[in-house]
């Protein structure tokens, strides 16, 4: 099956299937139930960003919950859930009624998987756009999530606050405008996550944001915190893969951990700071606790790729064992920028010679080391954040 799921991405050409909708598609992919198999939805999702589309990925084993938490504040243009554990009928009911309490009804669910023919029918009665059963082409799959795109001014419904935040990101990230009487803010503190590819940012920061969250339980003046995620756009069909929220345990978090992606190219972080903006003042004046603090993780970095310093108040720079010997230590770039260096995966060879290096240069910044897929050391450096 697998060979020739991936026979069937050559279909695709690398040419831009979008550039004609109103914006460019954003589709949540994510499996429901306990079907513990993604490979098949790692091809759909590679067709679909090689059709233009920007592809939200959100791992296995989601709930309804989490699954329209996060095409909430995604402002995703639908729900593509596939599932293999006969369960179609009770979790598909379940995502619309959460989608609904969301405030984000309008957001249509297309569902794939094994679907038996008989069932197809009481789906779609069920409130379900468009099914997806065993042996679809990945053109109808592509077809169907293009034809969920309307106008970005008739998309959202209603004013729930944190679906009015997440579209107004939208908007500001187009270069679109966005109502005079939106509360803007700074939120008191706004962290830049950067290093390079693999060095498990991801991963970090969502072991940032859980601890983060435990410790505002017993100390409301935390308030929340908030993710920006940057993912590479496509130079040539300006689809992107947008697959970092996956780290987050969102089964558990819930709403309390408000998270976004975003596609850029190269360093364009233009609309960074209104979108920050947005999210410190999107609680203004009412009872919900603010979002204080926001963290910031970058497209992995080369030596070179420095901006996102000049929209942050501290910038991590990530480092892992193996990245090179001491002379890359004394190169101008990312080492520069750091207000401190965080060395993870401190189980793997080499760390006690990365450390011993990164102190050449570091000077009076904080080094500390992580095991972020253990959550080792992350209390510690969350309160060096905070302080």
């Amino acid at each position: 099956m697998a060979q020739q799921l991936g026979a069937a991405t050559s279909e695709f050409e690398k040419t831009d299937r979008c550039a004609d909708l109103d914006h460019r598609p954003r589709v949540l992919l994510g499996k429901m139930g306990l079907d513990g198999h993604d490979r098949g939805v790692k091809v759909i999702a590679r067709a679909l960003r090689d059709s233009g589309i920007h592809v939200i990925y959100s791992g296995l084993w989601q709930t309804p919950a989490s699954l329209a938490v996060s095409a909430r504040d995604e402002d995703v243009d639908c729900i593509a859930a596939s599932m293999m554990s006969n369960s179609h009928l009770s979790l598909a009911p379940r995502l619309i009624g959460e989608l609904r309490r969301l405030g984000r009804s309008d957001i249509p669910v297309l569902m794939g998987g094994i679907l038996p023919a008989e069932d197809v029918p009481k789906l779609k009665e069920l409130g379900v756009r468009a099914c997806f059963p065993t042996g679809t082409g990945l053109l109808d799959v592509v077809a169907a999530v293009k034809s969920c795109v309307v106008p970005t001014g008739e998309r959202i419904e209603g004013s729930h606050r944190t679906a009015q935040l997440a579209r107004n990101i939208s908007l500001v990230h187009d270069e679109r405008p966005i109502a005079d009487d939106t509360p803007l803010r700074r939120p008191k503190r706004v962290i830049g996550v950067t290093g390079s590819p693999g060095a498990g940012k991801s991963t970090l920061v969502a072991q940032l944001a859980g601890e983060y969250t435990r410790r505002a339980e017993s100390d409301p003046s935390l308030g929340r915190c908030a993710v920006v995620a940057f993912d590479p756009k496509s130079p040539i069909t300006s689809g992107a893969l947008l697959g970092d929220r996956l780290r987050v345990d969102f089964n558990n978090l819930g709403e309390r951990v408000f998270y976004r992606s975003l596609a850029i190219r190269g360093e364009d972080y233009h609309g960074l700071d209104r979108i920050v903006d947005l999210i410190g003042g999107a609680h203004e004046g009412v009872d919900d606790a603010p979002f204080v603090t926001v963290f910031i993780e970058t497209v992995g970095a080369g030596q070179n790729e420095t901006r996102v310093r000049d929209h942050v108040d501290r910038t991590m720079v990530v480092l892992t064992p193996g990245m090179g010997d001491a002379v890359q230590m004394d190169k101008a770039g990312i080492l520069e920028i750091a207000d401190l260096f965080v060395c993870n995966k401190a189980d793997h060879p080499g760390e006690n010679e990365l450390v011993r290096d990164l102190r050449d240069v570091a000077g009076r910044r904080p080094i500390f080391e992580t095991i972020a897929t253990r959550g080792q050391g992350v209390p510690e450096l969350l309160d060096e954040l905070l302080g």
